[in-house]
Order: structure tokens, then C-alpha cells, then sequence
């Protein structure tokens, strides 16, 4: 059974927008830091965005302004929310969770793809 399920990936023009979702469970969601790792073809994964279950929020300083972070804690879900898409932000983008150093749960990955 997933524990971290994915959603809201797709093909979007340059300057659109896309809302990206994490689900998962009620105990990994308030014990755990939750974010997104993204990986382009040929690259190595990098991290996007990071929030803690106490709300702290942590970006790769490129995108910040762009993207945005956030929880929802009715529905224990994690949303990266991002504007302004460019064709470099084309990559698989992975949700995760982890409690200190280790990274306990991966999401199976959802394409994003920015294309005219």
C-alpha cells in the first residue's frame, strides 16, 4: 500500500500554472517533514520545496516566488502549487517524507512536462 500518493501532474504551456498533491496518511502527516524532490532527464534529483508538520517551509532559492508550499491538514495532504512554469521545470517531481536525515517515503513520481 502507498504511503504517499501523488496527483495533479500534466502538460501545461510556458507561464501556466500547476497544483501538485501529496496524500498520505494521518500519522506520517503529523510526525513527518513532507516535500518535493524533482528530477529532469539526464540530471540528478533535486530538492523543490520542504515543509514540517509544525509549518516551516524551505525552497531552492531558483524557485522561489514561484512555487508555493503548503498543507492541508483536513485532508492531510501536502500541495505544491507553481506559477509562471518555465520549459526548464519539465521533470518527474517526487513527493516525500522523512524525519530527520532519513527519507522514510517516496511518492511514485508524477510528470510534469512545460511544452508550447
Amino acid at each position: 500500500q502507498a504511503q504517499l500518493v501523488e496527483s495533479g501532474g500534466g502538460l501545461v504551456q510556458p507561464g501556466g500554472s500547476l497544483r501538485l498533491s501529496c496524500a498520505t496518511s494521518r500519522s506520517i502527516f503529523n510526525t513527518y517533514t513532507m516535500g518535493w524532490y524533482r528530477q529532469a532527464p539526464g540530471k540528478q534529483r533535486t530538492l523543490v520545496a520542504s515543509i514540517t508538520n509544525g509549518g516551516s517551509i524551505n525552497y531552492a532559492d531558483s524557485l522561489k516566488g514561484r512555487f508555493t508550499i503548503s498543507r492541508d491538514d483536513a485532508k492531510a495532504t501536502v500541495h505544491l502549487q507553481m506559477n509562471s512554469l518555465k520549459p526548464e521545470d519539465t521533470a518527474v517531481y517526487y513527493c516525500y517524507a522523512k524525519r530527520g536525515f532519513i527519507y522514510n517515503y517516496w511518492g511514485q513520481g508524477t510528470q510534469v512536462t512545460v511544452s508550447p
